[in-house]
């Protein structure tokens, strides 16, 4: 099997989960968006799967991006960057990612707004929520959320559009669940809050082990790696 049949193979699989998931969830499969997660992934691999029914790629790594993005790996396809930005990397993804979901700190999202208006334009951002505090993860936790989402009323260069999470991992589906519960909680209370700046269209959470829970919470995009790509492969040093 070619490597394109392969992709083409997980792909199709990742599409019957997904549409299973909505079906039981009484969702339309429209409204969820497949980000094919491509960390470590070459040029080469990711223009193959850019002609597979994916909806959008997501990077974690600044380097990559810019990278896959100069080569023309993405082709037409949308592009997200879903990894933990750093303030002095703002400048290498602000325009380039239509979306970055990883916004967790008032100095990030000042940076992204300063860069967005350098460049005369309005930039999406997700707003990442560290739903147990793990000091291993970024995002803000849930009682500083309406706070920092309450800031993007003072940017006209960039729109709030909705929140990220990256939960505790576990193979236990009930407190899948329940942790994409309380992100589905946190979106309507930040909805509740009126603001004209951040309004609450995605949520993106759910990864290969978990995605059907999100999508069954109301997940709008799933950042899927593994089960399309195959086990990742890292360097050796």
């Amino acid at each position: 099997m070619t490597e394109l049949e392969q992709l083409q193979t997980r792909v199709e699989k990742v599409r019957r989960r997904m549409n299973a998931a909505c079906a039981r969830a009484g969702r339309d499969p429209s409204s969820v968006l497949l980000c094919a997660a491509s960390k470590t992934q070459t040029p080469a691999t990711v223009a193959l799967a850019a002609g597979l029914p994916i909806d959008l790629f997501g990077e974690n790594r600044v380097q990559e991006l810019v990278e896959k993005s100069s080569a023309g790996a993405y082709g037409s396809t949308p592009l997200h960057f879903i990894g933990h930005l750093q303030t002095n990397k703002v400048r290498q993804v602000v325009g380039t990612a239509s979306l970055l979901h990883s916004i967790d700190s008032e100095k990030l999202l000042r940076a992204v707004e300063k860069e967005a208006a350098r460049k005369g334009i309005v930039q999406d951002v997700l707003l990442e929520v560290n739903l147990a505090g793990e000091e291993s993860k970024s995002g803000v936790l849930p009682k500083d959320l309406p706070a920092l989402a309450a800031l993007s009323e003072d940017f006209l260069h960039l729109r709030v559009l909705g929140l990220m999470c990256v939960p505790p991992r576990t193979c236990d589906v009930s407190a899948q669940h329940r942790a994409f519960e309380t992100m589905r909680r946190l979106s309507a209370q930040i909805s509740g809050l009126g603001l004209s700046r951040a309004r609450m269209q995605h949520l993106s959470m759910g990864m290969s082990g978990d995605f059907e829970a999100a999508i069954e919470e109301g997940a709008t995009i799933i950042r899927v790696g593994t089960s399309i790509f195959g086990p990742r492969s890292y360097p050796t040093v």
